[in-house]
């Protein structure tokens, strides 16, 4: 029995050799890339190069490690040892780069490369503004073809003064809240067209996002026109009757929804058409004055007509017109300089 296991265990052992010299002499019989692209002629292309070694050179599995020492490494100095060594401290076996992805084809690496530069904020590729502003055209379209009476009878009432004993007409509740929808609207425009001389002369970057920006201009400007209501109210009460009062804010509201009208075709060719910001700034100064000349003779109907006084209208025009509008440029170029971002 025990010569048999001997027998036995000798002939598994001399199989196995007899294996591992036919896989030598397997791999010795393997065509070098050299000796396949000897047989080519020396003008063959890359790619006929290519197709020859796929076609003789089969890769294989290595069974055969090379068990030669190490000698990469300096003269004079020990060999180093094998990171696959256990007994090795955590601190040897991992370098600077051995979490790197380019180290480790199992895990993904991501882009390579650096970040561009960010595309810079405009407000024509700003969804917010621009459906915002297309809601703005859409409605005034409505409210227009809803109450293009009232604003023709307030154009025609506008250049005449009414008579004294005579009714006011009053407006009905739909074409107050298209009014007030105007007026809205030339707060919103106002802000767009300042935002736009901010970015071009004072800041091109803020602390916040645009968006906030904007709504910051559209607020104080909002909140400027109802202080001006305000001022005009009180100045009304203290040296004028209640009628003309009424009048006078009648036709403030009028302007108001005017000069946002007037200021819409800027505001678009500035956000969507490039429009040079000198030819808009000359626009809006255009716009601003003539509006301002319009307030003066409205209130020089409604106020001083009948009393013949030049002096007071002066002192009127200066204290509730001239000098709300350096407040309001004031304030808003304070606002740009606290949310602009100092480099």
């Amino acid at each position: 029995m025990v010569q048999q296991a001997d027998s036995i265990h000798t002939g598994l052992e001399i199989e196995a050799e007899l294996q591992q010299q036919s896989v030598q002499q397997k791999h010795s019989s393997q065509l070098t890339p050299k000796q396949v692209l000897s047989w080519l002629p020396k003008n063959a292309t890359p790619a006929q190069q290519d197709s020859m070694i796929r076609a003789h050179v089969k890769p294989c599995e290595i069974t055969h490690w090379s068990g030669m020492p190490d000698t990469l490494h300096l003269p004079g100095h020990k060999a180093g040892k094998s990171f696959r060594d256990v007994s090795l401290p955590q601190y040897y076996r991992e370098s600077f780069f051995s979490k790197d992805s380019l180290f480790h084809p199992e895990l993904r690496g991501g882009r390579l490369g650096v970040a561009g530069d960010p595309v810079p904020y405009t407000v024509a590729g700003d969804n917010f503004i621009t459906s915002l502003l297309l809601l703005c055209f859409v409605l005034a379209c409505i409210a227009f073809s809803k109450s293009k009476h009232f604003v023709f009878r307030q154009a025609k009432a506008f250049f005449r003064v009414q008579r004294e004993g005579t009714t006011v007409i009053t407006e009905t509740s739909s074409e107050v809240r298209f009014q007030f929808f105007f007026v809205l609207q030339t707060c919103l425009l106002v802000a767009l067209g300042y935002f736009f001389y901010s970015k071009a002369s004072i800041s091109d970057t803020f602390t916040i996002e645009q968006n906030w920006v904007i709504c910051i201009y559209a607020g104080y400007v909002m909140s400027y026109c109802l202080i001006k209501a305000l001022l005009y109210t009180i100045a009304g009460l203290v040296f004028f009757d209640k009628k003309k009062n009424e009048q006078w804010l009648k036709a403030y509201l009028f302007l108001l929804s005017c000069e946002g009208v007037l200021l819409f075709p800027v505001v678009m060719l500035l956000s969507y058409f490039d429009l040079s910001l000198q030819v808009a700034v000359i626009y809006t100064i255009i716009v601003l004055v003539l509006v301002k000349i319009l307030s003066f003779y409205k209130s020089y109907l409604i106020f001083f007509k009948r009393n013949g006084l030049f002096l007071q209208i002066i002192l009127y025009f200066c204290a509730l017109e001239v000098v709300p509008l350096s407040a309001l440029w004031g304030g808003l170029v304070l606002i740009s300089h606290y949310l602009k971002i100092n480099f």
